[in-house]
């Protein structure tokens, strides 16, 4: 197999998280690491720059995956797409649906693939989840509820939330009305109210979606209030799926319980561990590999990622349209 060669563009918080989580997919190697602060990058091993174009003059990667900040997303995407580069992003996709659409636009123009880390739905209890479901064992979802409840110092770890004007749906809602749509289907309306709880912060930390993906009426529920009483089971995402023929439902500590005629069947289906992740967010920092895995087969030709910048397009028109919903507070059909 030959490697595929990739320079990631970001030396931030969760550069560590992702580097190293290619570093678990077999026929991929990361040749070099940009940033502005090009001292932060060069604590990967690899060649350091500061300025991507002359990274990619002198490398000529396979690939890019950015691992930036929002605001820098379309420009680096569109960057990609110039030199005819396939391109990895993080999620959110972009800071508005406009430049959502116009990273797509580009990479479809240049025929390079746009492929979007988002690795909450490969989280172990998820794919579980997911097949469950697929299995018809519970008959056809007719009521589902998702839950990211947490009191986490989320703004204590990462300061520079507090100051986004658009926080907790752009953060955390580009993930679970991910998973909204990956396991129950597009949305035909969107219902939406969000609220600011504390002081010193400039965006929304709690959100409420609703959302009628027929035949599933879905409820998204998210927030950071920093309540004591709701850290128990962070960073896991709780759902609960009503079927015309039973239950399933993902409890704290990975455990999915499915309820049918015959009873109620209880197992635990937990991440798999990896020395660089934090055992205490194993759920989330594991779900990296697969996800990168996925997006390596695309890379290779071999099938359609679950996550390409197409899909993607979806859950950002998802979450601006409960952007629009909570700031007019009504229905917006889709």
């Amino acid at each position: 197999m030959t490697p595929l060669r990739f320079a990631a563009i970001g030396a931030g918080f969760w550069a560590d998280y992702q580097l190293a989580g290619w570093r678990e997919v077999p026929g991929v190697a990361c040749v070099a690491v940009c940033d502005r602060d090009q001292a932060k990058a060069e604590r990967f091993g690899v060649p350091a720059f500061d300025d991507p174009e002359r990274m990619i003059a002198e490398v000529k990667p396979d690939f890019l995956d950015v691992i930036t900040g929002v605001e820098s997303h379309r420009s680096l995407v569109e960057l990609a797409a110039k030199h005819r580069i396939p391109v990895v992003c993080q999620k959110p996709l972009a800071p508005t649906l406009a430049d959502a659409e116009a990273m797509v636009a580009a990479c479809r123009a240049a025929g390079v693939p746009l492929l979007v880390n988002e690795n909450w739905r490969w989280q172990t209890p998820l794919r579980e989840l997911h097949r469950v479901l697929e299995s018809g064992v519970i008959g056809t979802p007719f009521r589902a509820r998702i839950d990211m409840i947490s009191g986490f110092p989320v703004f204590m770890n990462q300061p520079a939330l507090a100051e986004l004007e658009q926080f907790i749906l752009t953060d955390l809602g580009s993930h679970t009305l991910d998973v909204a749509r990956w396991l129950f289907g597009e949305a035909r309306s969107v219902y939406c109210t969000t609220r600011r709880t504390l002081p010193n912060i400039k965006g929304e930390n709690v959100a409420t979606v609703v959302l009628e993906a027929r035949p599933t009426t879905v409820l998204v529920q998210m927030a950071y209030a920093q309540n004591p009483l709701e850290r128990e089971c962070f960073p896991e995402t709780l759902v609960f799926v009503e079927g015309d023929r039973g239950s399933a439902e993902l409890c704290p500590g990975c455990v999915l319980k499915v309820t049918t005629a015959d009873g109620t069947l209880a197992r635990r289906v937990p991440p798999p561990q990896y020395p660089w992740a934090n055992p205490a967010y194993a759920v989330v920092h594991s779900s990296v590999v697969p996800c990168l895995t996925d997006l390596a087969k695309h890379l290779r030709g071999e099938g359609t990622a679950d996550t390409t910048g197409e899909d993607n397009l979806n859950t950002a028109r998802l979450v601006f349209a409960a952007y629009e919903s909570a700031a007019v507070n009504r229905v917006i059909h889709l």
